[in-house]
């Protein structure tokens, strides 16, 4: 699901905090990353102007004050289609790391099935186990979608590749209560 975004640009943050305590550098940082910030540049980053963007970006204006930093908050727009485009492109290239890193998971979560069904471990503590991790891709899945601001090209991917998962998963889960009724059976 890709957002929709105004065309009406962004809100930027410029800030400047204190090298020490370093907790409120990286914890900035976290913050600003986990909202789908770009960094232009050192301390310097922007979100798609909304009004959400704005109000969260002025709460954490105020946490680096609160720090002993400085920041300046100002709404802009691209000089033209190709400037926003690179900034556009930003957005989804930070998107498509966090899906490579998804897919990568995706592929580790497919190969815990097949070597637990190559050792023949249909056990119900398994499939447990794996319906969680499952659980935990839908969940980082979603996350990765809400940022994605502006439609990725490895979205359509990770999308496809979760389904692939849940198959996977399901065809184990099948194999599970097979076993387990064949042995309530003899």
């Amino acid at each position: 699901m890709v957002c929709d975004m105004p065309a009406d640009g962004w809100v930027v943050l410029t800030y400047r905090v204190p090298p020490e305590p370093t907790r409120h550098r990286v914890g900035l940082w976290r913050r600003l990353k986990g909202m789908g910030a770009v960094y232009l540049q050192s301390g310097v980053c922007a979100l798609p102007r909304t009004p959400d963007h704005v109000r969260q970006l002025k709460m954490i204006e105020n946490e680096i004050a609160e720090a002993g930093g400085e920041s300046v908050l100002l709404l802009t727009t691209a000089l033209d289609r190709a400037q926003e485009e690179k900034v556009i492109a930003r957005f989804k290239a930070d998107r498509d790391e966090e899906y490579e890193e998804f897919l990568d998971k995706c592929a580790d979560f497919v190969g815990e099935i097949a070597k637990e069904t190559a050792a023949r471990h249909f056990t119900y503590a398994e499939l447990e186990e794996n319906d969680v991790d499952l659980k935990k891709l839908q969940g980082w899945l979603e996350k990765i979608r809400r940022l994605d601001f502006y439609g990725a090209p490895l979205a359509t991917q990770a999308d496809e590749r979760l389904r692939s998962c849940e198959a996977v998963l399901d065809a184990y889960a099948q194999r599970v209560f097979e076993v387990h009724a064949e042995d309530s059976d003899g």
